[in-house]
């Protein structure tokens, strides 16, 4: 049985990777087509040939990235790799917190050194090539150190609760688990802007001025509750531009990148937070919230149900059981199921999006919301026409076509 059930991870891995690369092809080859009307003078000649050459690029480096992740993935659930890791990790200690962190630390390093080389050539190579690149090494450098001590400490931490947790309350631990992780989500939520975000970026108070007022103006007319306008020094690692609100309840942070306020005007800038607004207005973030957490109790009752099965140990080649085996085992089992989640999720963002453009044109305008949005399709050099079946099940807003016609009510 535990042979037959390795075997359907393996199809599902292959059947994924397949799908994936053949909708990433064909959405590749859009960009040879006409394009409509209502955007065929967004990008001039050159231009367009950039942002041609930029999906080429990505695609080659994100097929050689997954084609290799497949193989290395195939490789040890078919020699039992996993199994191998778990024997470090128990000749290494008795303690089960132990022996996970050491089973996901093993994981975990293995992971960032096969990544390394992939991540140094996307940001010095292509996104260095195309002009997004502002990223010097020495603030590489410090970034990886900073992602990898968040992972070890966060990371750990919730591994060493959980493992924990499955050896105190067996049957019960998934509604332990699905607590804690819940818990872990909101506060993020609530604090992320505050006490995770500056640890990458400084946020810089907003100078009052033109901008300023025109926000607090649209903030006060539609009873948004500002708490804060800042700055994030986006600029020096990418050109990209973006902007987002954060915080949950009664207090509501604003953040602009600031590429984003050099490269659009006021009216366009009001009218992206406008859209934000909507969002918050159509309770969009907190019933993301609230599916989210559901999911997370659906999976973490799953996993509780099978976590002490011995077959999931059994399937990655091991003898005896442990939580690290069953979550990894699990995880692969999860993935079809996922993988539903993933687009019904992408559905209801895309129904998301529509409803906050709308709420943008009624509140304020259309006009600098689509200008906006042109400007932010130029800047990241995005496709203006893809693979609807790409689209589908990839992305998580509209495109700027299908929202612009939206706007214009011929959607």
């Amino acid at each position: 049985m535990a042979q037959v059930i390795l075997y359907a991870i393996i199809a599902f891995i292959v059947f994924e990777f397949v799908l994936s690369k053949v909708l990433s092809w064909l959405n590749l080859k859009t960009w040879d087509n006409p394009l409509p009307a209502e955007v065929k003078d967004l990008y001039d000649p050159k231009k367009y040939t950039d942002a041609r050459d930029y999906a080429y690029a990505n695609f080659k480096i994100g097929a050689l990235s997954s084609t290799l992740s497949l193989i290395i993935t195939i490789m040890f659930l078919q020699f039992k790799g996993f199994a191998w890791i778990d024997g470090i990790a128990r000749n290494a200690t008795s303690s089960p917190v132990l022996q996970s962190l050491i089973f996901f630390g093993i994981i975990g390093a293995a992971l960032t050194v096969i990544g390394l080389p992939f991540d140094i050539y996307q940001t010095f190579v292509v996104e260095e090539n195309f002009g997004f690149n502002k990223v010097t090494p020495k603030l590489f450098v410090i970034d990886k150190i900073k992602e990898l001590a968040l992972g070890v400490i966060i990371g750990g931490a919730i591994i060493a609760l959980l493992t924990f947790l499955f050896g105190l309350l067996g049957d019960m631990f998934w509604l332990a688990a699905w607590a804690v992780v819940a818990g872990i989500s909101i506060f993020v939520a609530m604090f992320y802007t505050s006490l995770l975000l500056p640890i990458f970026n400084k946020l810089t108070p907003l100078e009052n001025g033109e901008l300023r007022a025109s926000i607090e103006k649209y903030a006060a007319k539609v009873s948004f509750p500002l708490t804060n306008i800042f700055i994030l020094d986006g600029s020096k690692r990418s050109t990209k531009a973006n902007a987002f609100f954060s915080g949950l309840g009664g207090k509501k942070n604003i953040v602009l990148y600031d590429n984003l306020v050099n490269d659009m005007n006021t009216d366009e800038i009001t009218a992206v937070l406008a859209h934000e607004v909507g969002h918050y207005k159509k309770k969009h973030v907190l019933q993301s919230i609230l599916i989210s957490i559901a999911q997370m109790g659906i999976m973490f009752f799953l996993f509780g149900w099978l976590a002490s099965n011995p077959l999931m140990a059994e399937v990655l080649g091991a003898k005896q059981n442990s939580f690290y085996l069953s979550l990894i085992t699990f995880s692969m089992l999860y993935s079809p199921v996922s993988m539903i989640t993933g687009l019904l999720m992408n559905l209801f963002s895309r129904k998301n999006e529509y409803e906050a453009d709308a709420y943008a044109k009624q509140t304020y305008n259309a006009e600098p919301l689509i200008s906006a949005l042109k400007k932010l399709s130029i800047n990241h050099l995005s496709n203006l026409q893809p693979y609807p079946a790409y689209v589908f099940i990839n992305y998580s807003h509209p495109t700027l076509l299908q929202r612009m016609r939206a706007m214009a009510g011929k959607g």
